[in-house]
């Protein structure tokens, strides 16, 4: 059994996954990134220790996924936007150090790659890229087999690829990248900037209730749909021309109305990718649903010590 960690900029989950890829156990916090780096790690013990009771047994190493910038060679987290204040702590130490055992970390979106690509919807692609839109926008790559690294062994950030050069400013220098676009937030920040002061339904807005109110007919709904729909596709096509992969994954709580988006995403790959094959690249949902990252943080254990950091598509 491997133990599994989520770090994400709104929860902590974690679990316990045995070798079937079967998620055992669960437990969540909130972040509460402000309550700083160590309140936070006592509470990652505490719920594993507890997923660990619930499961029945020990466990052999510890995989973790955490919203990046990470450093998976040193273990340490980079400059993390959605956690101040964490910048050089090292969740890999620490968990070894406490509970005796081998531990991994990457990416949360590689993390949710090596799921997808090992028990998933990606099962059996030798190249795939899957991206998860939710908060931000996150993706991983599997080229030949493996998790591509950049320079340094780094993530690469496709969530910060340009769309619109004349669109609002991200925290990571660029204007309008793809994230700060197309992230759920994104549709909440353009519907209320239109929105009219009487406009009844911005109180607890979320982009899940935007696309409700969209199916509900709600017209300023259905224009953020759409705005959404438009740029979401542009990165998708993006990707199928840059890189030909043989199926781009998408998931994510955004991607929890897919129905809204798909196929206008696929006649905007139609309209852009003339030069590669694009009718070969599969665009698909995510298939391990919201045990994605737990998932896919115990598949980083394994993929770094059990396979050996060899490829992993079977």
């Amino acid at each position: 059994m491997i133990g599994a960690v989520d770090i994400g900029g709104t929860k902590i989950a974690v679990g316990v996954v045995d070798d079937s890829g079967r998620l055992l156990s669960r437990m969540e916090s909130p972040t509460d990134a402000d309550r700083g780096y160590c309140n936070a790690l006592d509470r990652i013990v505490g719920m594993l220790r507890g997923a660990l009771r619930q499961a029945g047994g020990e466990i052999s190493g510890i995989g973790i996924g955490c919203t990046g910038p990470v450093y998976p060679c040193t273990g340490e987290i980079g400059a993390v936007e959605f956690l101040p204040g964490w910048q050089g702590k090292n969740p890999v130490v620490d968990l070894s150090r406490i509970f005796g055992v081998s531990v991994a970390m990457e990416n949360d979106a590689d993390a949710v790659a090596l799921g997808e690509g090992f028990l998933g919807a990606g099962k059996g692609k030798s190249s795939l890229i899957c991206v998860t839109v939710g908060t931000g926008i996150g993706g991983g790559i599997i080229v030949d087999g493996r998790l591509y690294r950049g320079v340094d062994q780094s993530h690469p950030e496709i969530g910060h690829h340009v769309i619109d050069p004349s669109g609002p400013p991200c925290f990571c220098g660029a204007r309008g990248c793809w994230e700060v676009l197309a992230r759920g937030p994104a549709m909440v920040e353009w519907l209320t900037s239109q929105a009219p002061k009487d406009y009844p339904h911005l109180k607890g807005l979320t982009a899940k209730k935007i696309c409700d109110l969209s199916q509900q007919g709600d017209g300023l709904a259905l224009q953020t749909v759409e705005r959404e729909t438009y740029y979401l596709g542009l990165g998708v096509a993006n990707l199928v021309t840059l890189f030909s992969p043989e199926a781009i994954v998408l998931g994510g709580s955004v991607m929890g109305s897919a129905h809204l988006f798909l196929d206008d995403v696929r006649a905007t790959i139609r309209r852009h990718c003339g030069l590669v094959p694009s009718h070969r690249t599969a665009l698909t949902l995510a298939s391990l649903g919201p045990d994605a990252p737990l998932l896919g943080a115990a598949q980083v254990w394994h993929c770094r010590f059990a396979l050996g950091g060899g490829k992993y598509v079977q």
